[in-house]
């Protein structure tokens, strides 16, 4: 039986440099408005060269993750109108509801988290656990925690090591998030929701460190019912 296999192409230097610190975004280690480091440093902490780092911010600009300003520097692009239109244009045309968008989201996590379960790197499984305590602390510190809680989930997501998930979750929570994130607030200015969401959180990374790839699915579908049942509520009150 012929058997067609293509050639193994080498991968460029700037395509290597551009991954990682488009990681570093999606992950939210990079935050939205936070300044990069300069070319000349980026070139040397990564030990290549400003021709290859330049290379990699272009694509990086062209993508929309990250905008240059003349004469302050490199900035992690904050999520805008424009950025996020189809989603705001879905819901506007089709008069949808918090309610709709969430229950996409439970399609969309939900395979998520049992990926994760099956591919997830220890890196992966620490970032989690940060993004957790750092949830913990926030709220302890009187703040609401919104920016963990993405990070967490956008975690899990790049744990799933799907690109083509990865680039729409990321869409996705710029939009849920910075978009209607008055809405939200409603969920994390209640404590026991706070505690709820930290505890569901912590079920989530258990199930998914132990490679448990049903466990995650249930514990991921249990969390966002929990933040649906909690706007259906409000709504008929």
């Amino acid at each position: 039986m012929a058997v067609h296999l293509k050639p193994i192409k080498p991968q460029r230097i700037s395509d290597q440099v551009f991954e990682q610190l488009r990681e570093l975004i999606f992950r939210g280690e990079l935050q939205p408005g936070e300044k990069m480091m300069p070319e000349r440093e980026l070139a040397t902490a990564m030990d290549v060269s400003r021709t290859t780092v330049r290379d990699a911010i272009n694509k990086l600009v062209a993508m929309g993750l990250i905008e240059q300003k003349q004469g302050q520097g490199t900035f992690v692009r904050t999520p805008d109108k424009q950025s996020t239109s189809f989603l705001a244009e879905a819901m506007k045309s089709e008069n949808a509801t918090l309610v709709d968008l969430l229950e996409v989201r439970m399609g969309l996590e939900c395979n998520t988290a049992a990926l994760a379960a099956r591919r997830a790197t220890e890196q992966d499984l620490q970032f989690m656990q940060e993004q957790i305590n750092e949830m913990d602390t926030a709220v302890k510190a009187g703040r609401l925690g919104s920016q963990a809680d993405v990070a967490f989930h956008m975690s899990i997501t790049y744990a799933s090591q799907n690109p083509v998930q990865v680039f729409v979750m990321k869409r996705f929570y710029d939009f849920l998030f910075l978009g209607i994130k008055e809405n939200l607030q409603y969920l994390y200015e209640d404590p026991q929701n706070i505690e709820s969401i930290i505890s569901q959180h912590k079920q989530i990374h258990a199930a998914i460190q132990s490679r448990d790839s049903e466990k995650a699915f249930e514990t991921m579908q249990g969390h966002i019912r929990f933040v649906i049942d909690f706007f259906r509520n409000r709504n008929r009150g």
